[in-house]
């Protein structure tokens, strides 16, 4: 069976779905592949998530990663809405769930560095759940 999808998704595609797509491809890209996408745009991604996922994971989001709309990510297995506090719109996929992660956009540095790690939480939970097919897909 190929890997399944995994879709990251908020509403400017600028910090939240931005971090979960680069720690997913740190951590467990053997176990899903990882995208990310918004249902409105931004230009740039968020400097200080930049900065927080170069800073614990090496990885340079600018070079690697970009903000995309939803028409741009290929057939999805899993949808994670990262708790928008709005409805995302529907996106046909095999599973579903939300993290209901707060948004660190304009808090202190810190608030990015919490919400970075609450993210590899969960993305690693994520990762042990479909290996142990405890999602059915």
């Amino acid at each position: 069976m190929n890997k399944p999808k995994v879709a990251f998704i908020c509403v400017y595609n600028s910090c939240r779905s931005q971090m979960a797509e680069a720690i997913s491809k740190v951590y467990d890209s053997k176990i899903f592949d990882a995208y990310s996408a918004g249902v409105e745009i931004t230009r740039e991604i968020n400097p200080d998530a930049v900065d927080t996922i170069y800073e614990l994971y090496g990885v340079n989001m600018e070079k690697s990663q970009k903000p995309k709309p939803l028409t741009e990510l290929p057939d999805i297995d899993i949808v994670v809405t990262m708790g928008c506090g709005v409805e995302c719109p529907y996106l046909p996929c095999k599973h579903h769930e939300d993290w209901g992660i707060n948004d660190p956009s304009g808090k202190p540095y810190d608030e990015y560095m919490r919400t970075a790690r609450i993210i590899e939480d969960k993305i690693r939970d994520l990762a042990d759940r479909i290996v142990n097919k405890k999602i059915i897909l």
